[in-house]
């Protein structure tokens, strides 16, 4: 939304998603700066594709303003700590590079939405050995077994999100447990 690229010596907390109410963006926005920002040192980073070269989903732009709009009402030092990016969708290479790219510089990696089919990229975060926080919700639930991310039994508790996602920051070591563990079980 700025100008300002994400700080890369703060951790960031990740959600790749379409721009669509499903996947909750303004709900991980919310949580992460009500929860996490006076706690921890952390960004989020929201990203999404390009709401001008999606014309399968008029939607996307709706929800893409919507969170534009959520971003502009925090406050300056919480609009610092969080990004939202859009990824151009011309060259379907060059955005699979970039998420690639996004994935693998994450720290934590989330997928909060509130209906999940498969969830793809909750398995390709944890292929690339990074601890995911999810939602309890659809295929996302059999893709994360016990002690390989973190499930979220109720994906509209924005409390309990933030919360969950604060506490598991503040542990360097649990975050790189979680994430061999959920490389050796999606290998």
């Amino acid at each position: 939304v700025d100008d300002l690229p994400p700080e890369a010596e703060i951790p960031w907390v990740l959600q790749v998603s379409r721009w669509d109410r499903l996947k909750d963006m303004a709900g991980v926005m919310t949580g992460f700066v009500s929860r996490v920002v006076d706690i921890v040192d952390a960004q989020l980073v929201l990203v999404g594709p390009s709401t001008s070269e999606v014309s399968d989903d008029p939607e996307e732009a709706e929800v893409f303003a919507e969170c534009t709009a959520t971003w502009e009402t925090l406050p300056a030092a919480a609009r610092r700590r969080v990004s939202l990016v859009t990824l151009p969708m011309d060259d379907i290479d060059e955005n699979a590079a970039m998420v690639n790219a996004v994935q693998r510089y994450a720290t934590v990696v989330v997928q909060k939405s509130l209906a999940e089919g498969f969830g793809l990229t909750v398995a390709e975060a944890m292929w690339k050995a990074k601890a995911v926080v999810a939602s309890s919700v659809g295929g996302i639930t059999m893709q994360i077994a016990p002690g390989t991310g973190l499930l979220l039994e109720d994906p509209t508790d924005l409390v309990d999100f933030g919360d969950t996602l604060a506490l598991l920051l503040g542990r360097p070591d649990e975050i790189a447990d979680l994430g061999r563990r959920a490389q050796r079980h999606v290998l």
